[in-house]
């Protein structure tokens, strides 16, 4: 999408991380709380880059909106703001799928990845690009790369279409812990439900799931039994596009075998079940799952 760029830097106020980091060599980084960027892919396999201005570092190069971080701004948070003023990218429209730290010990980049949920067109919004485009993932390489994107793009591209997936056996969860759930089951399901909600929303660490890179933000499946299925969702976070909660009519342990025949049918991996029971263990593993007990759960 080819624009007019005016040159030079954008004009008005900047914020304190706009500026560059310095390492004990002098070795310069921009971003002097580090800096962030989203790889978005459209589910279709294209990636959205940008080739980026003369002016800027690197210019003429292809890589991912992004930029330097602001004061007190986590680096989710970066990349989503960055990637909407840079190209227009939905903040609310991009289902998380992990992220990568490059750490030079004085200055962080951190890539975070993530799939559109519906397609859209990238929009030049300031002066930082040339061009914003979708590109075949297998065309990315043939592009005069940024030297950092290049570097990464590898291992990125290598987990492009990894997507874990934990499914949540709740009675087993909460059954786990004396604290007298049995006298309001729909309520000990819904602060289930609000704890899963939080996870989703804050990911977990790679090596929790066996993979790669610094953080994943899985799918959650959440399976309720019995008086349990009258807990509510509303205000949890649960039933959103990262959480789905299942509220099984008959066998709550036939329900999970099925979510997870279906997470692995639809290309999910890895599978993980959250149970301590012994029989539903045996099934899922023979399926491809994998199982982490309650406590695991709890420590997250």
């Amino acid at each position: 999408m080819p624009d007019v760029t005016p040159p030079g830097p954008p004009p008005g106020p900047r914020d304190p991380g706009d500026a560059w980091a310095v390492g004990p060599d002098g070795t310069k980084a921009w971003g002097r709380f580090g800096a962030a960027g989203l790889l978005v892919d459209d589910g279709a396999g294209r990636v959205l880059l940008q080739h980026r201005v003369e002016w800027s570092h690197h210019g003429g190069t292809w890589g991912i909106p992004g930029g330097a971080r602001h004061q007190d701004e986590d680096a989710v948070t970066a990349a989503l703001r960055e990637s909407a003023e840079e190209a227009g990218v939905p903040e609310d429209g991009i289902d998380l799928r992990h992220a990568a730290v490059l750490d030079l010990g004085f200055w962080t980049y951190t890539t975070v990845v993530g799939r559109a949920r519906t397609p859209f067109e990238p929009v030049i919004a300031d002066r930082e690009s040339l061009a914003l485009s979708w590109v075949p993932v297998a065309e990315v390489d043939a592009l005069p790369l940024h030297p950092g994107f290049g570097a990464s793009w590898p291992a990125l591209r290598a987990a492009i279409e990894t997507a874990p997936h934990v499914v949540v056996d709740a009675a087993n969860v909460v059954g786990s812990v004396p604290d007298g759930w049995w006298r309001d089951r729909a309520g000990a399901a819904e602060r289930l439900l609000s704890s899963v909600a939080a996870l989703a929303a804050r990911g977990l660490d790679a090596g929790e799931l066996g993979l790669p890179f610094a953080r994943w933000w899985p799918r959650w499946t959440v399976v309720l039994e019995g008086e349990a299925r009258a807990a509510a969702a509303t205000g949890s976070g649960a039933d959103s596009a990262s959480v789905e909660v299942v509220r099984a009519e008959g066998s709550g342990d036939d329900a999970i075998v099925e979510a997870v025949r279906t997470a692995l049918a639809d290309g999910r991996a890895p599978v993980v079940v959250v149970t301590a029971d012994r029989e539903l263990r045996t099934r899922v593993e023979a399926l491809g799952a994998e199982v982490r007990g309650p406590g695991w759960f709890r420590e997250q």
